[in-house]
């Protein structure tokens, strides 16, 4: 009698490790739907934007001005209408930017809308 519990609690557990499969397979479709290689030049350039604003705004993040500049935004615009609004954005910065600009509109060129749950 011992042994049949034993067996049942296997049975069990082998029938709880079928239903996570599917969970995992799903990470899978989602690393596909969204490109690596496209998540870590976004991240790049995120990174960018804020060692370039430290560099602008010559302070620490704390002191930085309430900021966000949206690369879905930027995305968005046609090449005009992204150095509109990036020019807008750092209306508050005494540096010349326009290095800044250039570069960011560089680094974005080729980079795709993210859709949804990604966005921040």
């Amino acid at each position: 009698m011992a042994s049949e519990p034993s067996t049942q609690s296997r049975v069990m557990f082998q029938a709880a490790d079928k239903t996570e499969e599917p969970a995992h397979r799903k990470l899978g479709k989602l690393t596909v739907k969204y490109n690596r290689k496209d998540l870590q030049r976004r991240l790049d350039i995120e990174e960018w934007i804020d060692g370039q604003l430290h560099l602008l705004f010559d302070c620490e993040e704390e002191e930085i001005p309430e900021l966000e500049i949206d690369i879905d935004e930027l995305l968005e615009l046609t090449g005009e209408g992204q150095r509109t609004r990036l020019q807008e954005l750092l209306q508050e910065c005494g540096k010349p930017k326009e290095d800044f600009i250039n570069g960011l509109l560089y680094r974005i060129k080729g980079l795709r809308k993210m859709s949804g749950p990604l966005k921040k």
